[in-house]
């Protein structure tokens, strides 16, 4: 049902609703508070704790004017031998003449602790002589709204979608099975939403408040199962057409193994076998990686590449930038051309002669694997037998723009892909975001990499840190100093970059000091990371570009300036970028005191642990899966009610549940509508 046609709904609200996500009557139903506030009992001035919102009572003995930084009205009022401070820092003399000794007052508002005891700030509050007002009969709920929208107005809005319900005209169709209805004692849909948009003064506000309750529970089961039913469609959709049979072929696979100076890991044989196990078959693979920083996850996609070649198909390898793509195109390059595989290079930004002479090599079929950037994916570039697909990072990349490449292969044929990333997730995490990829994990470091020693150091220490830095580059070594921002900001009051690379630079003059950042050219950033590797560079100031870049095995010192303001996801990748050469390197996480105490044990966390997957476990738990997920990737499936952490343990069943929709392809389609809704292209993809 159109949300014009409840009554008050015309364009210019329509408009609004459609920022929080909702589009029609069933959206509006689905639109749950954020929290609740219980304004049906009235809570004794004796009784209160810190902390706490709740609704008193009691008779005011005194107003005053506090003078300060800014004059405040000051309101006590008292209860039986206890007595509160209400205070008001914006009023009118109107509003502070209303507060007359002897008259009465409810407030609601939270409750702080303050020199002179507890108060309420800027509390809801009505006064009333003789007849005090009626209680509510039920718990206040509290929704998410846009600017232009009032919480009143929302709340409306609702009541008028609920009716609609109630009278007949919309009907909420019962798509949970009832398995898990038995199992969890679970009310109906509708009841669920009643219990949640109306409690009663009965209701468990705790559970209510933890998002917890079996009401709760019935939609958050509901909209997991439909984004498991989602991603399971996708996965179907990329296997709809047969990809080559890639046979055992030992040629180029063991050449690449006999020339490579390193042996693999344990780890990397078993993701090798489980890998090549996939490409034997005509279904398309989609197979991610997983693999911690510097756990060697290019040398597996260089396996299946030399499988792919070795049965005459090309291999397409994106890279999320240009510097990564550049890194991946020289190791590709040093590792296949001895093996007699042409590497192709190509971005967006290469000179037009040289554009169109690897557009040429990529359609007659001369460029065997092509390493580059969303270039590989555009309009003009056709592949003579694309069989194989690589993808780098896969976090930094939507479904839509998998989609994007796999569409480059033969007609009427599928692709195999293999998708790669260092961002540690969690597995019954991945199992859930990346519902459409098959997984394997890299758990092992190669042999002999030193673990890097990480300091937390007060921002004080700063002269310290640069001396360090001297002391380094003047023995041969090469540094990165990682800044968050590129310009200052009066916000964030973080130390620039450029402001940075300026003040090292005058402090260090016999350094040679460069400059990268997201806002120079791809040639600029390709160029001054080439003169860091080449080591004309000894110190690089860098902001956090360099999350994903070139190996520089002499790097083997990083200081990260006012670390406490980025992700542990991302302090991690970061750190990262040393200790990939045979000497012991470091991490110095510079922050700006005082820390708070979660910011301390997060920091803490780094400096205990080099394990990528303990971090993002520790992460979770602090954090929640915001920060190790990342941005949201363009075309996934959002999550309206459904928490990744509080509901992990739900999971592994909702997958069971999941399986058993095969029988009820009407139900199927009714639950991805209701829950995923215009993000529905992501099932067809």
């Amino acid at each position: 049902m159109d949300l014009t046609q409840l009554n008050g709904v015309g364009p210019a609200l329509a408009t609004k609703l459609d920022k929080l996500g909702l589009r029609n009557v069933e959206d509006l139903l689905f639109h749950l508070p954020i929290r609740y506030q219980d304004r049906t009992r009235l809570v004794p001035l004796h009784a209160l704790r810190p902390k706490t919102a709740c609704l008193v009572e009691g008779q005011i003995t005194s107003s005053s004017l506090q003078r300060g930084r800014r004059v405040s009205l000051r309101v006590i009022i008292s209860q039986n031998g206890a007595s509160l401070s209400l205070r008001f820092i914006h009023f009118h003399a109107h509003q502070a003449k209303s507060f007359t000794n002897g008259r009465n007052v409810r407030c609601f508002g939270e409750l702080r602790p303050s020199p002179q005891g507890l108060e309420m700030v800027h509390p809801e509050y009505v006064l009333f002589d003789d007849v005090p007002p009626s209680l509510a009969d039920q718990l206040t709920p509290i929704y998410p709204t846009t600017e232009g929208l009032s919480l009143t107005r929302m709340g409306q809005l609702i009541a008028l979608a609920w009716q609609q319900l109630e009278k007949g005209s919309l009907i909420l169709h019962e798509l949970l099975p009832q398995q898990p209805i038995n199992q969890y004692q679970l009310p109906s849909l509708q009841e669920s939403l009643r219990q949640l948009h109306y409690p009663t003064v009965h209701a468990d506000l705790h559970q209510l408040q933890d998002q917890v309750s079996p009401a709760k529970l019935r939609l958050v089961l509901e909209e997991l199962i439909a984004h498991q039913l989602t991603l399971k469609r996708a996965k179907q959709q990329n296997q709809r057409l047969p990809a080559p049979t890639l046979a055992l072929s030992k040629h180029l696979e063991q050449g690449l193994i006999k020339n490579l100076p390193f042996e693999l890991t344990g780890a990397q044989q078993r993701v090798w076998q489980e890998v090549a196990m996939d490409l034997t078959t005509p279904v398309p693979m989609v197979r991610m990686v997983q693999g911690d920083v510097g756990s060697g996850k290019t040398v597996l996609a260089a396996l299946a590449a030399c499988r792919a070649v070795d049965h005459g198909c090309q291999v397409a390898v994106l890279a999320p930038t240009e510097i990564l793509a550049e890194q991946h195109f020289h190791t590709f390059s040093h590792w296949l051309e001895p093996l007699g595989i042409n590497v192709v290079w190509l971005t967006g930004k290469q000179k037009a002669q040289v554009k169109r002479q690897s557009l040429v090599a990529i359609a007659s079929g001369e460029g065997q694997v092509i390493v580059g950037t969303h270039a590989l994916f555009q309009e003009a570039v056709e592949y003579q037998h694309l069989g194989l697909i690589i993808i780098d990072e896969q976090h930094r990349f939507g479904v839509a723009q998998r989609h994007s490449l796999v569409k480059k292969a033969p007609l009427g044929r599928g692709l195999h892909q293999l998708v790669m990333t260092a961002t540690p997730i969690p597995r019954t995490l991945a199992m859930s975001v990346y519902g459409d990829l098959d997984h394997s994990l890299i758990d092992e470091l190669p042999p002999g990499r030193k673990p890097i020693n990480s300091v937390l150091l007060n921002n004080i220490k700063r002269a310290e840190v640069i001396e360090r830095i001297h002391l380094a580059c003047n023995s041969g070594q090469q540094v990165y100093w990682i800044c968050p921002l590129i310009e200052a900001s009066e916000v964030l009051q973080c130390e620039a970059a450029q402001d940075t690379a300026a003040l090292l630079t005058q402090q260090l003059n016999n350094i040679k000091v460069g400059l990268v950042h997201g806002r120079l050219s791809g040639t600029e950033k390709a160029e001054v990371m080439a003169q860091f590797k080449a080591g004309d560079i000894q110190l690089l100031v860098a902001t956090t570009v360099v999350e994903v870049g070139v190996d520089v095995p002499n790097a083997n010192l990083m200081v990260i300036d006012n670390a406490e303001r980025l992700g542990l996801a991302q302090l991690h990748q970061l750190r990262g970028r040393v200790g990939r050469g045979q000497v012991q390197s470091h991490c110095l996480f510079m922050y700006q005191a005082p820390l708070s105490a979660m910011g301390r044990e997060r920091l803490d966390i780094l400096r205990q642990s080099n394990d990528g997957f303990v971090i993002a476990e520790k992460d979770l738990q602090l954090r929640g899966p915001g920060e190790v997920l990342g941005t949201r990737q363009a075309g996934a499936v959002g999550l309206r009610i459904a928490d990744l952490m509080r509901d992990a343990h739900l999971l592994r069943e909702v997958k069971v549940i999941a399986e058993g929709y095969t029988n009820y392809p009407h139900k199927t389609e009714k639950i991805i509508s209701r829950w995923v809704g215009e993000n529905r292209a992501f099932a067809k993809v």
